[in-house]
């Protein structure tokens, strides 16, 4: 992905800062069902993709269904879930499918791993992203392009996470939205 940053929206607010940044793709966190078609209508005029979390559509269940009715109705860019028929049915229906795994522990990770190998997903989200040397270890194992989202607070903790290997950085924080702008266009 040539993009670094992936602005991540969860308010209105936020989304309408998106939209008149430069970026092409954002990503949209929670939001309430009747919502969607709107936010998507307006990106669509903006010209702006979208990659929407699934698991975090309120009103809507997260399963195969839903995958069908988003990307039937509102033909997302991407979607991103932790469930794996979310990503198999995204990459069933030629959407981008990112998997969001949690690094807890040891256990959640090596299931995190087995979960990788079933769903092969088009990128893997990492949460927190804050922890270069996972980032690398993640990569390294599952040679999949990931995406450093949580806790990445300040410039530096994005440079760290791209250096360690992460393809792209999701945040909702608007300060570091700024900072590739100029290489992202």
């Amino acid at each position: 992905m040539e993009q670094k940053i992936l602005p991540a929206s969860s308010t209105m607010k936020e989304f309408e800062q998106f939209l008149d940044s430069p970026y092409q793709i954002g990503v949209f966190l929670g939001m309430h069902i009747a919502q969607l078609k709107h936010i998507n209508q307006m990106a669509k005029e903006q010209g702006k993709k979208m990659i929407y979390h699934v698991d975090m559509i309120h009103g809507l269940k997260s399963d195969d269904f839903a995958v069908e009715y988003i990307c039937q109705e509102f033909k997302p860019y991407g979607l991103i879930s932790t469930k794996s028929s979310v990503i198999l049915k995204a990459k069933q229906k030629g959407v981008v499918a990112v998997q969001r795994i949690f690094l807890l522990d040891n256990h959640a990770l090596e299931k995190s791993y087995k979960l990788i190998e079933k769903t092969r997903p088009d990128y893997i989200e990492v949460l927190p992203g804050a922890m270069p040397w996972m980032i690398k270890e993640v990569f390294e194992r599952v040679n999949t392009p990931i995406f450093a989202g949580g806790l990445i607070r300040t410039k530096e903790e994005v440079q760290n996470a791209l250096d360690a290997g992460a393809s792209a950085i999701t945040t909702s924080k608007v300060e570091l939205w700024d900072m590739f702008e100029k290489i992202d266009r």
